[in-house]
Order: C-alpha cells, then sequence, then structure tokens
C-alpha cells in the first residue's frame, strides 16, 4: 500500500464480520449499506486482497480475511483504549472510593492520607475498610487496597511503593533485665507478644549486620493477639517482647517509649504495595490517592522505595 489505510475502513470490515452481513453491519454502524460495501471494497482494493467471500445465501471471511479481521480487532482495540486514556487524563477525580488496608499501615499511614485526599479533592468521598484478613477486592467492591509483607502470586494487578523494616523492641524495664543478651539464642526464654495476624508469628529469622550470620528463633507465646496496634500496646505495657515495622514504631523508639533489642541483627524487610482488580485502565479518584501516598512515602523515606 502506498498510501495510509484510512482507520474507518477497518472497523467497517469488522463490523460485517461481526455482524455476518453489510446489512446488519450498516445499523450497527448507523449507516447506509451502500456506504458500508463501497468502504470495504476499497479496503480489498488497497491491500489487494479478497477480505470477503460473498454469494446470494451468505458472506464469510477468506483465510487472509479471517487473519486480518483478528489485527483489526486490536488496532480498534487499542485506539479506543488511547482515546479513553486521554479523556481520563481530562478528568478530574470525582465518586466513593473504597479502600481496604491492614490496622496498623492504615491507621498510621493510609488514614491521614485519606484526609489529606478529601481535603484535596472535595467531589471525592472515601471509605476505608482496616483489616487484617486478605480482603477480596472483586467481591467486595473495593477500588484499590494496600498490602504490607509479601504478597502471594495472584491476578491481580500490584505496584510496590515502599518498603519497611522490622524491629524486636520491647519496653525499656524489661530490655534492662536482659540487657546482657548478645545473640538470638537468648531470646526465647524471655516473655514474648505473638502477633496472631500473622501467618507464622512465633519463628524469626535473624541476620548479624545485613548479610551475615543468620540464626532462626522460635518464641513462646506468652500473650497472643490479633491486631498489630493491640500488640503494640502490649509491649509498651512491658507484656514482653515483639517483632514490630519500623512505621509503626518509630516514634516510639525516638522517645524512648520502646527499646530495640539486639540491634545489630537484623530481621527481613518488607514491601508496601498498592493493588488493584484486575483492568486496564484505573478511574482518575485511585491514580490521584496512589500518587498523593507515593508522594507521602518519599516524603518521609527520602526515596520510593520501589525496587
Amino acid at each position: 500500500m502506498q498510501e495510509a489505510t484510512n482507520l474507518n475502513r477497518l472497523a467497517y470490515f469488522v463490523a460485517v464480520v461481526d455482524a455476518g452481513s453489510f446489512t446488519r453491519a450498516a445499523e450497527y454502524l448507523g449507516i447506509t449499506k451502500a456506504v458500508v460495501s463501497q468502504q470495504v471494497a476499497k479496503l480489498e482494493e488497497e491491500v489487494g486482497t479478497t477480505l470477503l467471500m460473498r454469494t446470494t445465501r451468505r458472506l464469510q471471511p477468506t483465510e487472509a480475511g479471517r487473519m486480518f479481521h483478528l489485527r483489526c480487532v486490536l488496532v480498534l482495540r487499542e485506539a479506543e483504549d488511547a482515546l479513553r486514556e486521554l479523556a481520563q487524563a481530562r478528568t478530574e477525580p470525582k465518586g466513593l472510593l473504597r479502600i481496604t488496608a491492614p490496622y496498623d499501615y492504615g491507621t498510621s499511614v493510609i488514614v491521614p492520607m485519606v484526609t489529606a485526599f478529601t481535603v484535596r479533592y472535595t467531589d471525592c468521598k472515601v471509605e476505608l475498610c482496616l483489616s487484617d484478613k486478605m480482603v477480596d477486592l472483586v467481591a467486595d467492591s473495593m477500588d484499590l487496597a494496600i498490602r504490607v509483607g509479601w504478597l502471594p502470586d495472584s491476578g491481580l494487578q500490584a505496584r510496590r511503593i515502599g518498603a519497611f523494616r522490622q524491629y524486636l523492641v520491647g519496653a525499656p524495664e524489661l530490655v534492662s533485665k536482659v540487657a546482657k543478651l548478645n545473640e538470638p539464642g537468648d531470646l526465647p526464654f524471655l516473655p514474648f507478644v505473638a502477633n496472631n495476624a500473622l501467618k507464622e508469628p512465633l519463628e524469626w529469622t535473624f541476620v548479624r549486620n545485613e548479610g551475615g550470620e543468620a540464626r532462626t528463633v522460635r518464641f513462646k507465646a506468652d500473650i497472643a493477639i490479633n491486631t498489630t496496634p493491640a500488640v503494640m500496646e502490649a509491649v509498651r505495657q512491658g507484656g514482653g517482647l515483639s517483632v514490630l515495622p519500623d512505621f509503626l514504631t518509630a516514634a516510639d523508639i525516638a522517645s524512648g517509649r520502646l527499646v530495640r533489642v539486639l540491634p545489630d541483627w537484623h530481621l527481613p524487610s518488607g514491601g508496601v504495595y498498592t493493588v488493584y482488580p484486575a483492568a486496564r485502565f484505573r478511574p482518575p479518584k485511585v491514580s490521584a490517592f496512589v500518587d498523593l501516598l507515593i508522594a507521602s512515602v518519599k516524603s518521609v523515606t527520602g526515596s520510593n522505595g520501589i525496587d
């Protein structure tokens, strides 16, 4: 072909194949049968190939026509998606945004973001569901999930937006009694508060100085609680040691209310993810909230935390 083919002709051809006749295709397109027939004939002229077999009883694509039809469907779909994407970029966020997040990260990080979001985007409302259980985004009609830790494989779309560290911490009065601890092997004899929201709350692997020797310790739970903020309160009250994330403990460690135990031994770090139902495009309200969250994470950590 020496000249670019009119994309409308591709749409006419696809409509004819899908409808099975020029008449039904014309009705679907809202134009005359003569125009559809003329444009498809010009398309065959341009490609130099017979695309449709026409008889008095039926109309069907040739072998070349079937392959061309598949390609045309993809081209038209990409064009529609591009137009939709441009339209979304011009649309202000509006409507109800439904988010789910774990209790700890949700309370300490997402709640302030929700407040900032609704102040900035006055046409938006937010419904936040805090749960340490894995919420089904599709069944529960969620626009977005914030998940912390390590993601299982799924058919959902996910984006890593940050990271966090885990610390073994305790109240000062408890830590002072065990100040002579030198290694993880000494820990199982100490009182421990287990976080039953975790898959494995009692077994932890410590690594000396990020990449050195590793030790796995299995604790015995003196207290077991099923939400992270409640575990933290029990630790504050001297109920025992526990492993807690930095975003929850940073202020208490800085003020001396909590103390890191064996700070030369490190626990596995985890990721912070935004997770979406599978979709080609996300509504502006979702994109706007995620952008705000990423900006906040970056301002706190000095980086976006994305691998």
